[in-house]
């Protein structure tokens, strides 16, 4: 699949190294925006929208397994061998699969707010949202927030879940496939599973806040990623990138350069 993606070229020019960063679930690459242009000092940093999500084309089929091959038909296609790879929430499980498939074309990993561990449903509010309001009849984005505020009443998520809607002729429409991503989701919640031992350098970082990793998720973690750094942000949730960048930019940046 030909995903939609964006280019940040390097301040530090053509020998500056590759980055690929992946959003999670209802995301797009333009979460990642103000993160990219900043980590673009030191890196050539490419953001992808995920299948399903985004600008990228619309599958019946949906795998992990298949958004690996994903990234590495886009690291093809752009003539890149190898790069750093980032994955936040469900991109974190994309990359792990794809150190998984394609060590090769690995440099170093970083998996943002996530375990390859099997998690419980908690997103049935908003598959709810997005699959019972009639966004067509919305005349604005304030009339789309007031009927997403009757299921989310905290503002930077609805404003988050907004950023799926595409102005139609009338009202909005949702530019992700809700169908696929819906039958897919107990898929995404479950367990990961390895063919091999990952070697590469790995950086589990996540929000102290935010409960996606815990302690006793270190020592699992560490039996299929040998080579696996844990930093955890203090005072921070899910959203590590959002609500600590100057915390997650260093992070990053000290990892891959060590």
């Amino acid at each position: 699949m030909k995903l939609f993606h964006k280019i940040y070229p390097s301040a530090e020019g053509d020998s500056a190294p590759h980055l690929f960063i992946l959003h999670g679930m209802f995301g797009m690459l333009d979460n990642w925006h103000n993160m990219a242009k900043k980590l673009s000092a030191h890196f050539h940093v490419i953001t992808v929208d995920q299948r399903n999500h985004g600008q990228s084309p619309h599958s019946d089929e949906m795998s992990f397994e298949l958004m690996a091959n994903d990234l590495a038909e886009l690291m093809d296609d752009l003539s890149i061998s190898s790069a750093h790879i980032l994955g936040h929430s469900m991109g974190g499980k994309t990359v792990m699969k794809f150190a998984d498939l394609h060590p090769d074309k690995l440099e170093r990993l970083i998996v943002v707010d996530i375990a390859p561990k099997k998690y419980r449903p908690g997103h049935a509010a908003y598959f709810n949202a997005y699959r019972t309001i009639d966004f067509s009849q919305c005349n604005s984005r304030k009339d789309a927030d007031a009927a997403l505020a009757k299921i989310e009443s905290n503002v930077g998520v609805r404003q988050f879940l907004l950023k799926n809607l595409d102005k139609a002729d009338k009202g909005y429409t949702l530019k992700l496939n809700l169908p696929s991503i819906e039958a897919f989701y107990p898929a995404m919640l479950d367990a990961l599973s390895f063919q091999w031992i990952v070697t590469t350098n790995t950086l589990f970082l996540y929000g102290e806040k935010s409960g996606y990793i815990t302690e006793d998720d270190k020592a699992v973690i560490a039996e299929t990623f040998t080579k696996a750094d844990f930093v955890g942000v203090p005072n921070t949730g899910h959203w590590v990138h959002a609500e600590q960048p100057e915390s997650f930019y260093d992070a990053v940046w000290t990892f891959c350069r060590s």
